[in-house]
Parts: C-alpha cells; sequence; structure tokens
C-alpha cells in the first residue's frame, strides 16, 4: 500500500467480524460449486465463477457488500478513494482472495485423508488472513494491501454476529433458570 495513504482513517473492524464473512462467502460458493459438479476441475471452475459473481459483480452493485458482508454488516472500500471499489480493484483483489479460496477449498475436500496435504492448502488463505489479523495499526490482510482496498463498518446489513451472541445469551439464561428449578 502507498505510504501516502491513511488507512486508520477508517474505522477498525474486528478480525472475528472479517473472518466469519469470509467463512459464508466461502461456503455459499463451496456448497453450490458441490452440488453442481462431482468432478474436482469443473467444481473448482464453478467455485471460481460463483466466488466472482457473488465478490465482485454483487459487490460493486451492492455498495461494497457480498453477502457475508451483508449479514456483518461490512463493507470493501477503495483506500485511496474512500468510497466502494470499482470491478477492476475487486478484480485484483478477488484474485488473490479467490485463489487462497479454491485452495482452501481444496485442502478441506482432501480432509484428513492427506493431512499434509491439507495443511499446506490451507496455508495461503491462513497466511492471507492472518496479515489482517497480526496488523497492529492496519486490519489489512495481503489481498487489501495489494489492491488497496479497506474493509470498514458499514451500516447496512442484518448485524448476525449481534444477534447470534443475543440468542446464545438467551440459552444460557433460558437452561440456567430450568436448571435452577
Amino acid at each position: 500500500m502507498n505510504p501516502e495513504l491513511e488507512p486508520s482513517r477508517f474505522p477498525r473492524v474486528p478480525f472475528a467480524r472479517r473472518a466469519s464473512a469470509f467463512v459464508l462467502d466461502f461456503l455459499v460458493a463451496w456448497i453450490i460449486s458441490g452440488f453442481a459438479a462431482s468432478n474436482a476441475f469443473i467444481q473448482g471452475t464453478i467455485f471460481l465463477l460463483v466466488w466472482w459473481i457473488s465478490r465482485v459483480l454483487i459487490v460493486e452493485r451492492n455498495r461494497g457488500q457480498s453477502l457475508g458482508r451483508w449479514c456483518f454488516d461490512l463493507a470493501v472500500l477503495d483506500a485511496r478513494l474512500g468510497r466502494p471499489a470499482v470491478s477492476e480493484v475487486l478484480l485484483k483483489r478477488e484474485a488473490i482472495a479467490g485463489g487462497t479460496a479454491l485452495l482452501a477449498m481444496a485442502g478441506l475436500t482432501i480432509n484428513l485423508g492427506n493431512p499434509i496435504s491439507m495443511l499446506l492448502l490451507l496455508a495461503p488463505v491462513l497466511v492471507d488472513g492472518g496479515a489482517a489479523y497480526a496488523g497492529e495499526s492496519e486490519d489489512l490482510a495481503l489481498h487489501d494491501r495489494f489492491s488497496e482496498t479497506v474493509v470498514v463498518a458499514s451500516r447496512r446489513g442484518i448485524s448476525l454476529d449481534l444477534r447470534l451472541k443475543a440468542l446464545w445469551q438467551e440459552i444460557q439464561i433460558f437452561i440456567r433458570d430450568r436448571t435452577s428449578s
């Protein structure tokens, strides 16, 4: 990222929310590609096509939000302009994120049948996301740094993480009341 950019001007987003949004988008693309094909090559191609549609086309038309980012109130902005990223920037960003996601899908498909290969295929997505987790002043993954984008909190969305947290607290209160009676 250019040194003249000021990523600190954008509010920090908790890593768990970013990771949850990524995992939701990943699972949707994986499930669709899994139902569409049983051949690994065709499944990978469909995965990348679904990833491109959901993370480039939809994001460009939906003010920087994919399904996962909408569920967790996040948006992708062009760090230089401070507005939702355009398709060229998103293509650069998602070429890296989608490639690492495809490798992760292959690794998870292998599963524990070959644990070394699974770990090697999961490593790129962990390194890419780990850069956002380890960043002290910036929450920028490697694909964010390369494409000069930033993920910010948005007012648009359903706050799924907060709703699930509230539901979990209600369940705990209900169980505590039942066991104390």
